[in-house]
């Protein structure tokens, strides 16, 4: 493993443009339950599943009867606010903090990658923290909309003080479409990146899993994601660096190059130390 952590940090440092991807296993080493394993939220609760595909339906159906039911109904992620970041969280703050991480795409919703330092940050399936204008796409925090009392003077649902869209959380649903906006920069990250660093997901859920396949194979059509004037063109291989607990597609399809297996907290911050060794930070 030793000799694997030098290799993703030496290229890790010869990296121009390098980004990194990350799931669920980078918030189950802070404590957060997931929700398919063998403690999860859906393994101990099937109902909350079978609720969670129909959500967003409910939503566009129902608005306030959805806001209704999310208010006075319990909070499956408990209180996302009481966590920390991990070590793992820490490190790819400290990446980008040097230069050598340009942005951070996580299928997480718990806000721990902003806790841990990450600036450049693309929530790809939202944050529960947070709530979103179906409508403009304007985010903000939950705790500036009184949902409680707009509940009592029912004025549910909240709506947005731009453009007086329906606010939801921002939180992506099954069925629901991944935010413009996101889906179309994590695009534009996976086609220009010269490293993709892997961290924490089964690389089963899509779209999300199919950006490391865009980013190695720069299949990417550019004349619809990147303005063809500014004379950007794919260059190059791809490196695809994997830290996962166990083998995924990525491993199986060879679309990494190479996987590290183990803890994300204890692999990441020694990746982190080598690379600044290297570049002498």
């Amino acid at each position: 493993m030793e000799e694997l952590i030098k290799r993703a940090a030496q290229d890790l440092a010869n990296s121009s443009y390098a980004i990194a991807l990350t799931g669920a296993g980078m918030s189950t080493e802070s404590g957060i339950p997931d929700f398919r394993g063998p403690s999860g939220i859906w393994t101990k609760n099937p109902d909350a599943e079978r609720r969670a595909y129909r959500s967003y339906e409910f939503f566009m159906e129902n608005p306030k009867g959805w806001w209704v039911e999310r208010v006075t109904g319990p909070n499956i992620f408990g209180d996302l606010a009481g966590y920390s970041p991990n070590a793992g969280h820490i490190a790819i703050g400290d990446l980008e903090k040097y230069g050598i991480l340009k942005t951070v795409i996580t299928q997480n919703i718990d806000g721990l990658h902003e806790k841990g330092g990450t600036k450049n940050l693309l929530e790809y399936h939202g944050c529960a923290l947070k709530l979103r204008c179906v409508s403009c796409l304007s985010r903000m925090r939950r705790e500036e909309i009184d949902l409680e009392l707009l509940l009592k003077e029912d004025r549910l649902p909240p709506v947005c003080s731009v453009c007086g869209g329906v606010i939801k959380t921002d939180t992506v649903g099954f069925g629901e479409p991944i935010p413009e906006d996101v889906a179309e920069k994590s695009l534009e990250e996976a086609w220009k990146c010269d490293l993709m660093l892997i961290c924490g997901t089964s690389a089963v859920v899509y779209p999300f899993a199919n950006l490391p396949r865009i980013a190695r194979q720069k299949k990417a059509n550019y004349e619809i994601y990147i303005d063809p004037s500014e004379g950007k063109r794919p260059t190059g291989k791809t490196t695809v660096i994997e830290i996962n607990a166990e083998p995924t597609p990525l491993t199986q399809e060879g679309i990494s190059d190479y996987l590290i297996q183990g803890r994300i907290g204890e692999i990441l911050p020694k990746i982190a130390a080598e690379v600044m060794r290297i570049r002498q930070i």
